[in-house]
């Protein structure tokens, strides 16, 4: 489905990544975890086209993408909720939404039945149903950030990239966006997850990445990541 293959990527002259392999199989879950100052985010930039990778390869459903602009991107398929959310915030929670399934109003992505799509995003995320004339900039973060992930669902996407998505929330809000994680695993949705929370992500995912320095250090089923040693030293301390 997502492959990454010897991808290094970085800013200007500052190199982040150093020739990493990732795999996410269709209907899995995979999540990529690491401490700050890792290389995440540059990671899931890389891939979705916010930046250019200096080499390797990104391919999506046996296409490459890795040089491709990222609004060709994501009308091959791949939807990016990123860190920090970026929601418009002048727009309406409904409009947000239908920005996000926009390249099937365009013919980029196969359109399919958007307004029932609009309705499932709502069931899925009930607190956007009861603010879906609210504008997002009045939303509170929590709020936002399922916003975020709504939108990334919205293009019926067959890979969705999530950034950090527990990022600053309350812990009640945490459990809440990761219930919504499982659910869409459930409905067989392709996700890449980068997340700080390292024992959640892990519960969730099939498979898992650990990354330090910009390289892969580690990587196999995420049950049996969960209860390496050297995982739980580094990144399941504390009830992280």
């Amino acid at each position: 489905m997502l492959t990454i293959k010897n991808l290094s990527a970085g800013y200007g002259k500052v190199q982040v990544l150093h020739g990493i392999d990732i795999e996410v199989p269709k209907g899995k879950v995979v999540t990529l975890i690491g401490s700050n100052g890792a290389g995440k985010t540059t990671t899931m930039r890389a891939i979705s086209g916010m930046i250019k990778p200096t080499a390797g390869e990104i391919t999506l459903n046996g296409k490459r993408v890795d040089g491709l602009e990222s609004y060709h991107i994501a009308r091959l398929g791949l939807a990016h909720s990123p860190e920090g959310r970026r929601v418009f915030a002048t727009m309406s929670v409904t409009d947000n939404l239908r920005l996000g399934a926009f390249p099937r109003y365009t013919g980029a992505r196969p359109k399919g039945d958007v307004t029932a799509d609009l309705d499932k995003a709502m069931e899925l995320f009930p607190r956007l149903k009861e603010r879906r004339e609210q504008l997002a900039g009045t939303l509170s973060g929590g709020e936002q950030q399922m916003l975020a992930m709504a939108r990334a669902v919205m293009l019926n996407p067959e890979v969705v990239l999530l950034d950090e998505p527990s990022m600053g929330l309350a812990p009640i809000l945490v459990d809440e966006v990761f219930k919504i994680i499982g659910r869409l695993k459930t409905q067989g949705v392709t996700m890449l997850l980068v997340e700080q929370f390292a024992a959640a992500a892990l519960a969730v995912a099939d498979e898992a990445y650990v990354l330090e320095n910009g390289s892969i250090s580690l990587h196999g089923p995420a049950a049996r990541l969960r209860d390496d040693p050297a995982v739980k030293a580094a990144y399941l301390g504390g009830g992280h």
